[in-house]
């Protein structure tokens, strides 16, 4: 056996050598004395604050979903507030035109009725008017027919008064439902 195959069947192959152990082990030490003391306080202070962060948007995601809250519960009072005035306007506006309708209705009665006693009035004064013509027109023909049975002249203005109102009288009384003398 040669030297190198002594030395290479003593020694594990998996194992490294123990000065490549303490060594490593020291870089290993070294290495993680640097990462916890300047990388992994960095870190830290990183994550926290990201996690800073991260709360205050939930607080003000918070805050907002509260105001938001707030303001649709707001919204559905004035909603609910609107629609009940709504309705209100409308109410009013139905007792209101009832009461319209109602005054039209008598306002219309009012100036049916005002026509009416005016109608009535024009028909009366018609009426009087008509006697009056009626009575100067057959007074003048009564009293022709008077002179002509009679065979005297009745120019007399109180004689044929006289005649023409008895004359009327008759006429009112035939008209009033008394039979008519001859008939």
């Amino acid at each position: 056996m040669t030297p190198v195959q002594i030395v290479a069947a003593s020694e594990n192959p998996l194992l490294p050598a123990l000065y490549d152990i303490v060594w490593s082990a020291v870089c290993l030490l070294i290495v993680f004395l640097v990462v916890w003391k300047y990388v992994l306080p960095a870190f830290n202070k990183t994550l926290d604050e990201r996690a800073q962060r991260i709360q205050g948007g939930i607080e003000k995601a918070e805050k907002v979903q509260a105001v938001a809250d707030q303001a649709l519960a707001e919204y559905q009072k004035q909603l609910a507030d609107g629609r009940a005035e709504a309705a209100r306007l409308r109410a009013e506006a139905q007792e209101e035109g009832a009461q319209i309708i109602a005054e039209m209705k008598a306002q219309a009665h009012t100036e049916a009725d005002r026509i009416i006693a005016q109608a009535q009035t024009q028909i009366d004064a018609e009426r009087q008017s008509a006697m009056v013509q009626l009575r100067s027109e057959v007074g003048s023909l009564a009293t022709d027919l008077a002179s002509r049975i009679v065979g005297e002249s009745l120019t007399d203005d109180q004689r044929s008064a006289g005649v023409v109102d008895r004359f009327i009288a008759d006429l009112e009384t035939q008209s009033s439902g008394q039979p008519v003398k001859g008939a």
